[in-house]
């Protein structure tokens, strides 16, 4: 019987050459003693005279991450990597010099860790989320890059409080928290995350972190001897029952307590489990005889047991959870498991290295987790979007669902069904029609349970909706759709500039061919001539500007230059070749939207602004907001409605106060209905005992008719006052 507790991995003085040699072949006998040897000798001359924050020799860290990886009894060829971590970015010394001397293997794994520090990127965001798609890449094909890099975190989380500027240490603990303390809990090492999130928690909320630790004191000196009673107790129940086990106590972790009281909306003095005791048997068998004597000797607290052998987490953590009102009548949380579950648990991947075999299984895609984050990789369009949908496929509590077959699919609380079927397979996600949970049908929107059966319905014919990305949690079925929807967007921009170039050669009196555009593709940087429509579309060139370039001899005509003839939303008359911007059906906000600050109605004047990366913006000729845009004439596009266009929904805003009077909204609702208009849209802006201020979005086909709505709510004894709304 013991009381124990987790302590910091902080080493008190640097480790010579010849003890981490002796450390590595305690457990190595056949590791490779002069390359350890060389690796520690040349870490300490390519640093030579540099120094950390905290004064220390640099070549010392380096020491202490390679000693961290000998606790976990890592292979001699991550030791020589953590030796030579940082040569390559700080030091003189390049790749080629390692691979000279230490061979291709320890080049590679180097590489894999070093920090990148060089890129020459746009943002410290930015940085960050190229160094950790680089990581990934890194580690998906040996593990040990993780781990290494890992130990040299968990040194530096150690050492952060010399860092003089207060901004860089909550920066650096602020990655640790949302990335690298994560990744050590997907690879099922729960010191290493216990520890990063606790020196995190210390920066980032240090009054927090001290709130909590005087509590835990407290509580440890009213009831010094509570833990040891209980202990004492429950180890006789067990030996009672006629089972040999060793049970022992540790106090949970600062942090863990803080985010189980933030998760829960809970006080401190609510929680049941800040003493967690856990009881270690010979195997499988005995951790459910344990748990039968403890719930027979017990009462069992109704929805606080977990199963963690029968079914185990996505890193392969095993444990039977039981709360239980125990020894002295005192609520407290059991964990079962055996001495090889309890290994795992504390140091996850790094306990399963078989350095005796010879053939280290060091592929990290064997690994279901890091095969979805490759397969987000994949699919995000830049470094920060494939950081974002990481983050959220690793911070998360998980539940456990089955495929009618039995396999168990893990996922992100709150998942959906959609969030399943991307799980299963990326096919069966983006051809998901239907769900049917424990038999029976749900939306696709219904949040997951854990022990439900989803059983998904396909068909050939479906696309992913964009609208599933309101509802999905996981990072895969957000970065497959997102990806979905880039791929129609780019679709449509293709279509629009194809269009918009036909119309402007057609206009000139110029053949439109793929052969005059194959010319030009160089000028305009253009991998492919869709590449170049899609620049066209998006408003990032002129149609006139690839005219140009085709046909160097087109005259600019001043009456049509920069006049482009818009049909409306909804209308396309016969073919590509009679409609010039056909928008029926683009995702709104493409291409050509008109602006939410003025309305414009065909009737009025009006002027487009080009927007990089959104099309034309249509404006009315007296919007305030076309100020903005003075400094930049080249923006302006002249516009003219096209008048052979009728009978099409636009919106126009009207600004209205109205009498507080029984009936008065349905009076102006009447009225709007009878004069052909739809209200779509109604907000109340201000109201008083006597009047209400409002804004109405109301369905017209132009200007006409807004104006005839106008008049006949301006006759409506209720309304103060009606105009057309502005900004």
């Amino acid at each position: 019987m013991r009381l124990s507790a987790v302590g910091p991995w902080v080493k008190q003085a640097m480790i010579r050459q010849f003890e981490l040699v002796e450390r590595v072949k305690s457990y190595d006998p056949n590791a490779d003693e002069d390359a350890l040897n060389r690796a520690y000798v040349y870490a300490m001359k390519m640093h030579g005279s540099q120094k950390r924050a905290s004064g220390d020799p640099y070549f010392s860290h380096p020491i202490e991450v390679a000693g961290i990886l000998t606790d976990l009894k890592l292979d001699d060829s991550s030791i020589v990597t953590a030796l030579l971590h940082d040569v390559v970015e700080d030091t003189e010394a390049s790749l080629s010099d390692i691979e000279e001397m230490f061979g291709d293997n320890i080049s590679r794994l180097v590489d894999g860790v070093t920090k990148l520090g060089r890129l020459e990127l746009q943002s410290e965001q930015t940085k960050n989320a190229e160094n950790f798609r680089k990581l990934l890449v890194a580690m998906s094909t040996d593990i040990r890059v993780l781990l290494v890099k890992l130990a040299d975190r968990l040194h530096n989380m150690q050492t952060l409080k010399f860092i003089k500027s207060e901004e860089k240490r909550r920066r650096i603990a602020r990655e640790t928290m949302e990335i690298y303390a994560p990744l050590a809990e997907r690879i099922g090492m729960q010191r290493f995350r216990d520890e990063l999130e606790d020196l995190a928690f210390a920066q980032l909320n240090p009054e927090g972190r001290e709130s909590i630790e005087a509590r835990l004191a407290f509580l440890k000196d009213q009831g010094e001897d509570l833990p040891r009673r209980i202990i004492d107790e429950l180890d006789l129940c067990l030996s009672d029952g006629g089972l040999s086990a060793s049970v022992t106590g540790r106090m949970k972790r600062p942090y863990s307590i803080w985010r189980k009281m933030q998760r829960k909306n809970i006080a401190f003095e609510q929680l049941s489990d800040i003493m967690a005791f856990r009881v270690e048997v010979k195997d499988a068998a005995q951790c459910y005889q344990a748990l039968g004597i403890i719930h027979g000797q017990y009462s069992v607290v109704p929805g606080r047991f977990k199963d963690y052998i029968s079914t185990p987490k996505a890193n392969g953590y095993q444990s039977i959870h039981s709360t239980v009102i125990g020894p002295e009548r005192q609520r407290i949380e059991v964990q079962i498991r055996t001495l090889k579950m309890h290994q795992v648990a504390e140091l996850g991947v790094a306990a399963h290295w078989r350095y005796k075999q010879g053939a280290q299984n060091v592929d990290g895609r064997q690994y279901r987790w890091m095969r979805e984050l490759l397969d987000i990789l994949e699919h995000a369009s830049s470094p920060e979007e494939f950081l974002e949908h990481t983050k959220l496929e690793m911070f998360h509590d998980e539940v456990f669902c089955f495929t009618p077959k039995g396999t168990v699919i893990a996922l992100p609380r709150g998942a959906s069904p959609i969030d399943f079927a991307y799980a299963v397979h990326s096919e069966i996600g983006d051809t998901c029609v239907g769900a049917k949970v424990n038999g029976r049908l749900v939306q696709l929107r219904t949040q997951l349970q854990n022990g439900d059966q989803v059983e998904i319905l396909t068909s050939k014919a479906q696309t992913p909706s964009p609208d599933w990305e309101q509802f999905v949690v996981s990072g895969k079925a957000k970065a497959r759709l997102r990806r979905f929807v880039r791929l129609k967007e780019r679709e449509q921009y293709e279509e629009l500039g194809r269009q918009m170039l036909q119309k402007a050669f057609r206009q000139e009196g110029y053949a439109f061919t793929e052969k005059g555009i194959d010319g030009v593709l160089k000028k305009f940087k253009a991998p492919s001539p869709a590449d170049l429509y899609v620049q066209v579309g998006q408003g990032h060139l002129a149609a006139r500007q690839v005219l140009l370039a085709v046909y160097p001899g087109a005259k600019e005509d001043s009456r049509t230059k920069n006049v482009v003839p818009m049909s409306r939303p909804g209308k396309a008359k016969g073919g590509p070749s009679d409609t010039v911007v056909p928008i029926k059906g683009l995702i709104p906000g493409m291409a050509v939207h008109y602006a939410h600050c003025c309305h414009p109605l065909p009737g009025d004047r009006i002027v487009g602004i080009v927007t990089t990366g959104k099309g034309v913006t249509l404006h009315t000729i007296d919007c305030e907001t076309l100020e903005n845009f003075q400094d930049s004439p080249e923006r302006w596009v002249d516009v003219a409605w096209d008048s052979n266009d009728v009978g099409d929904s636009h919106t126009g805003r009207l600004h209205i106060v109205v009498a507080n009077e029984p009936g008065c909204l349905g009076s102006l609702s009447t009225i709007i209905g009878k004069n052909h208009g739809n209200i779509s849209n109604l907000k109340i802006t201000n109201r008083s005992m006597d009047f209400f201020e409002m804004l109405i979005d109301v369905e017209v086909v132009d200007v006409k008719h807004l104006s005839n709505i106008i008049a006949a709510l301006r006759a409506m004894p209720v309304i103060t006052s009606v105009d057309r709304a502005r900004g």
